[in-house]
């Protein structure tokens, strides 16, 4: 959440983030933990099925993990429309994903998976507890001397308890010891690895996933293997996925392809009544590629491009696993000059390419190979957006699709154009992290609409800009240059500028939502219209309404118009963008325009009457101070609240059909809606402070504070020192405020919010 202040207490944060045994997990269970509410449910992206391309796993491995500050610029994962699983990784023994990386990530469709580790001898231990349960005591001896190692599903149900409690979607299983009980207990284990499926698949859903890295062998030794073979099979049929380790020789991806395809194809489909499995296929292998190139063919880096290439997920169909891609920033983060802007165009440059078309991105030459391996030419570099499906988020119809087109950071936030808070160091809140127009980078593919043009087509090109937002840290900035043109007619031209892709369902009436501010200067004026149009070559017809325009606030517009596709053949790709005209002063003249996007948001019509639709608002307030403080500004506490929904005025029933008890039409119908009606994207907090409760007729202008999404939990904001406004001193009374922030971005008038008083005692 973006907070006002520096220096916040890890109390609004996440609750116990991580555990550093089983012992620390068993403890944690003594106490009950509710499912936190304010993590958004993963929904799965359309069309996944049909494709047989490899898939992308990225494992983050960032400082150890748990960086993220609200008061500081942290390392964020903006590429989310390239990934189909993302693993929050560190080095604790249980790692649970933070809240906010969890909902970033379900926003578009991809799972988040926690870790769980075993390195080295001393957590042998906990590698035998993990199998017998929580025993009382026990030895790291050979257990399997007297017969077959017990195997007990109790941590196993732990762990599941803990992903369904916390929201994420599964775990990593990163075993990097060796088992003293031998191949015994490498047999227990896969046995436990199975009873760890059945329970995330009860308990998260049928999408939790298991992925085993390759490290221990049916021997119970630690033998990296580099691919799949023989000597870890056993742990790839128990699991979901094979997340390879990076010591291969270009000729390993090949190899384990053909070895995977003389698998008996009854292992890698077997279902039973309590396991039940999905068919693994090539893409359930996953290639290890480490960033840093630690051993890695190609050398890491911006060479990562050479070892994709042999596992060429296009055509071969193996998935490719991403370990440590904040590379880009630990790289680069002590050289002089740099700051967030240069980390974001290295960063960009390594998974999209360049920001110019054409331009040449150097690399260095890689590492040389054993004198046994033939050379290898892999070309020039390729972005890692090259090598994988450009997906769209969930179905609106799901989850409704929205995007502030916020990478994570910022240094300001702005309520509804207004700027509310400046910072000098910046913020990060992963929770705040949408799309950012998955059509618009590297640049737009500007289209000439409406007839075919000599001409060639304006440049645009695509940034972040941080000064200026409209409910968020930041807009999306298009910057389009036009060249001149002695055509006749050159004085008004037209082109078509995608944004985003979606997936919507046929039949289903869709309403999209755009808010932007046109800038130009004064030889060229804009014409902006929000379209949609097919991405797909089939034939499908696609109904788009007249878009209505609304003029806001702060110089910002919004227009919202509705779409309908009547395909017959299963769900349609789209794209959202603006359709702009352009008359130029002098049409033989270059000239520029600028574009800044602060809202997308696209979702299924809702009904007329007389069906009632729920209006959401914020019911009411509480504030619960920790103890009695002498000022204000020492104050420490909870702030909590609930929502609710309010139905339109009740039309008069109709006394003749009272009086017809056999009549089937209902008095009224409500929206199948309504419980969508209650989703908040967020909460902004406001406070003013006074003298005593006699001044609430003069009440100053309330202050921002910060925003809910730090701690995963709906509904509730820890208010401490470091985020309340200076000069409380002298004040008795301060009037904390609730803003609700929609699922569709919109923020709630004040009439639909909440405020609750605190008096200091005398």
């Amino acid at each position: 959440m973006p907070l006002r202040g520096v220096g916040h207490s890890k109390l609004v944060g996440d609750e116990a983030p991580f555990f550093d045994s089983l012992a620390e997990l068993d403890a944690w269970f003594t106490q009950p933990h509710p499912k936190l509410a304010g993590v958004f449910k993963y929904q799965c992206r359309p069309l996944e099925q049909s494709d047989n391309r490899g898939k992308l796993l990225v494992c983050h491995d960032y400082k150890g993990g748990y960086t993220e500050s609200p008061s500081r610029i942290c390392y964020t994962f903006n590429f989310w429309s390239l990934c189909d699983t993302f693993v929050y990784f560190s080095h604790h023994r249980i790692t649970v994903p933070p809240s906010g990386w969890i909902n970033a990530a379900h926003k578009q469709g991809v799972k988040m998976l926690g870790v769980l580790i075993l390195e080295h001898s001393e957590s042998n231990t906990d590698g035998l507890k993990l199998l017998l349960g929580n025993v009382p005591s026990l030895s790291t001896g050979s257990p399997a001397v007297n017969g077959s190692i017990p195997i007990s599903a109790h941590y196993a149900s732990r762990l599941a308890e803990l992903a369904f409690q916390r929201g994420f979607d599964g775990y990593l299983l990163n075993f990097e010891s060796s088992l003293p009980g031998g191949s015994e207990q490498a047999r227990a284990l896969t046995a436990w690895i199975t009873l760890l499926r059945a329970q995330l698949r009860s308990k998260v859903g049928t999408h939790a996933d298991v992925v085993w890295y390759d490290s221990v062998i049916i021997t119970g030794e630690l033998g990296y293997q580099n691919r799949l073979n023989h000597r870890n099979l056993p742990f790839f049929l128990a699991s979901d996925a094979l997340f390879t380790n990076y010591f291969w020789p270009p000729h390993y991806p090949v190899l384990e392809a053909g070895y995977f395809l003389t698998i008996d194809p009854v292992l890698l489909g077997n279902t039973t009544e309590t396991v039940p499995t999905r068919v693994k296929t090539l893409q359930s292998v996953m290639t290890g590629v480490d960033v840093w190139g630690r051993g890695q063919y190609g050398g890491g880096g911006f060479n990562s491009y050479r070892a994709i290439t042999h596992i060429n997920p296009q055509s071969l169909g193996l998935s490719v696993a991403l370990f440590g891609p904040g590379w880009t920033w630990e790289s680069e983060q002590d050289k002089p000059g740099w700051n967030w802007e240069r980390w974001w165009e290295y960063e960009r440059k390594l998974w999209i390419g360049p920001s110019h078309s054409g331009e040449i991105v150097p690399v260095p030459d890689p590492p040389e190979l054993p004198d046994n391996l033939p050379p290898y030419n892999e070309g020039p570099f390729k972005p890692l957006s090259s090598f994988f499906m450009n997906a769209p988020p969930p179905d609106p119809v799901k989850s409704a699709f929205f995007t502030c087109f916020s990478p994570g950071v910022g240094w300001s936030w702005f309520v509804n154009g207004m700027n509310v808070l400046q910072t000098e160091q910046g913020w990060t809140d992963i929770d705040k992290q949408c799309s950012i127009g998955n059509l618009a980078w590297p640049r737009p593919a500007l289209q000439w609409e409406g007839d075919e043009r000599v001409e060639d087509l304006p440049t645009a090109s695509t940034a972040f800009d941080m000064t200026d937002g409209w409910n968020g840290g930041n807009t999306l900035k298009i910057s389009v240059a036009c060249g001149g043109s002695d055509a006749e007619d050159a004085f008004f031209q037209c082109i078509w500028l995608p944004v985003q892709s979606l997936t919507i369902s046929p039949g289903r009436p869709y309403e999209a939502c755009i808010v932007y501010k046109p800038g130009s200067d004064e030889s060229v004026d804009l014409d902006l219209t929000v379209m949609v149009k097919l991405l797909s070559e089939e034939e499908t017809e696609l109904t788009v309404g007249q878009a209505i325009m609304t003029d806001l606030s702060h110089g910002w517009s919004k227009q919202e118009l509705t779409f309908t596709s009547e395909s017959t053949s299963g769900p349609v790709s789209i794209a959202i963008g603006l359709v702009v005209g352009f008359v130029p002063k002098d049409p033989s003249l270059p000239c520029n325009f600028v574009l800044s996007l602060g809202k997308l948001a696209v979702y299924p019509s809702p009904p007329t009457p007389p069906i009632s639709v729920g209006s959401p608002r914020i019911s009411w307030a509480h504030f619960t101070p920790d103890s009695a403080v002498d000022s204000l500004a020492k104050l420490v506490g909870v702030l909590t609240w609930d929502t609710a929904l309010t139905l339109p005025p009740m039309p008069p029933i109709n006394q003749d059909n009272i009086n017809h008890p056999e009549d089937s039409r209902p008095a009224w119908v409500l929206d199948g809606a309504l419980p969508q009606s209650l989703s908040f994207l967020y909460s902004n907090i406001y406070v003013s402070a006074y003298m005593s409760d006699t001044d609430l007729s003069d009440l100053p202008p309330a202050t921002f504070i910060g925003t809910t999404g730090l701690s995963g939990h709906a509904n509730r904001f820890h208010v401490e020192p470091q985020c309340l406004p200076q000069g409380l001193e002298e004040k008795r009374c301060l009037r904390l405020y609730v803003q609700g922030v929609t699922h569709l971005g919109e923020v709630l008038p004040w009439e639909r919010c909440a405020f609750v008083d605190y008096t200091l005692k005398s």
